[in-house]
């Protein structure tokens, strides 16, 4: 815990914008509470936004995520995010009494109810999975008005869909193979965004891969190669998937994949490469994927901050001016005034992740950690 409150600190002293962490009931992972971390880390910083990645919304109370994430961003003068998913792990539904078999319609209902209380201090609403509530009070209510939420998905088309029609941003998790195939759902949640009546450019997309800086490609190897094989290799015996090793994880890190590994000049070519592809607004890193060492873990984020981000900023703000500019004599040209954004990604940033389950982001920055 000592480890994961210097990551998310070093994260803001070196410019990130955003630190993220996740929610896991078992062994391997440190954080079951996000909420809890969240408002440590809080008081210990002054700018960096906080959020959870995710908030397994399932099995939770939507009046209690609200309540605790109301608390944060008090704590925090307004930096506070929910980030919520029906979870790629499972081990929260039965520890909270829920049924499997109600995995989709639980996380509609209760996302349902988490935007009411989110809309209203006083609730009235009926459900299947919860008691209902009848001109219930919520309180407190936090200092951002709405409380940010963002709706994180592993690639699922109809999850992107609801986040696009509810008008809500939206975070993709990227693990594995490459992140071409993930662009159509990009589209889609624009395009569902937009026919849901919503303006477009108030829609949001994140990515988050996992990552990892180091001074020389050799050096990021080094330190993140075997933890991140252990993890995967841990968690894919439990799902059924085949062993990798290190010919896959050189797959995963060569420039078309899912990694981004390497020295910061490899990370940022990565990142500028998949902004292409997305025109997004966040990047989140996971940074502390497996064990990774606490040093190698704050170092890479130190490279992340000041050798990554600034060089992904620039080279989008650079990007979205020059888009703009065309944008404007193509306008002129042809005898009419317009006004053009650059990209779907108005702004840019650039993150990092830590110790417990931790993002980055395009957006200026950020961090996730994610396993201890």
């Amino acid at each position: 815990m000592r480890e994961l409150l210097e990551e998310a600190t070093l994260a803001e002293q070196v410019g990130l914008d955003v630190f993220a962490i996740g929610e896991h009931h078992r062994p391997d992972f440190l954080i079951s509470s996000p909420q809890v971390a969240l408002a440590a880390i809080a008081v210990k910083t002054e700018r960096i936004r906080l959020s959870s990645a995710v908030t397994v919304l399932s099995s939770d109370d939507p009046v209690r995520v609200f309540q605790q994430f109301a608390e944060v961003d008090l704590l925090s003068g307004g930096r506070a995010e929910i980030m919520a998913g029906r979870g790629s792990f499972v081990e929260s539904f039965p520890l909270f009494g829920y049924d499997l078999d109600d995995y989709d319609e639980l996380f509609a209902e209760k996302l349902d109810l988490l935007l009411a209380i989110r809309r209203s201090e006083r609730v009235t609403w009926t459900g299947r999975h919860r008691a209902a509530l009848d001109n219930a009070i919520v309180w407190p209510r936090p200092v951002q008005n709405p409380l940010p939420v963002w709706i994180a998905v592993g690639g699922t088309p109809q999850s992107v869909v609801r986040a696009g029609t509810l008008g809500l941003p939206l975070t993709i998790a990227i693990i594995g193979g490459s992140p071409e195939r993930f662009a159509p759902l990009v589209d889609l949640y624009r395009r569902a965004f937009a026919a849901a009546g919503h303006d477009l450019a108030d829609a949001r997309v994140a990515i988050n891969t996992h990552a990892f800086v180091g001074e020389t490609e050799a050096d990021a190897n080094r330190a993140f190669a075997q933890p991140y094989l252990a993890m995967m290799n841990r968690i894919g015996q439990e799902r059924g998937w085949p062993g990798a090793g290190r010919e896959q994880y050189d797959a995963l890190r060569s420039p078309g994949g899912a990694l981004a590994v390497g020295a910061p000049e490899q990370v940022a070519e990565k990142l500028l490469w998949e902004h292409e592809l997305f025109g997004h607004d966040r990047y989140l890193a996971q940074i502390s994927v497996g064990a990774v060492a606490h040093v190698d873990v704050m170092r890479a984020i130190e490279r992340y901050g000041i050798e990554v981000a600034p060089v992904v900023r620039a080279e989008v703000e650079r990007r979205d001016a020059s888009a703009s500019a065309a944008a404007a004599s193509a306008g002129a040209g042809a005898g009419a005034s317009a006004s053009a954004s650059a990209s779907a990604s108005a702004s840019a940033s650039a993150s990092a992740s830590a110790g417990a389950s931790a993002s980055a982001s395009v957006e200026p920055a950020s961090v996730e950690p994610a396993s201890t």
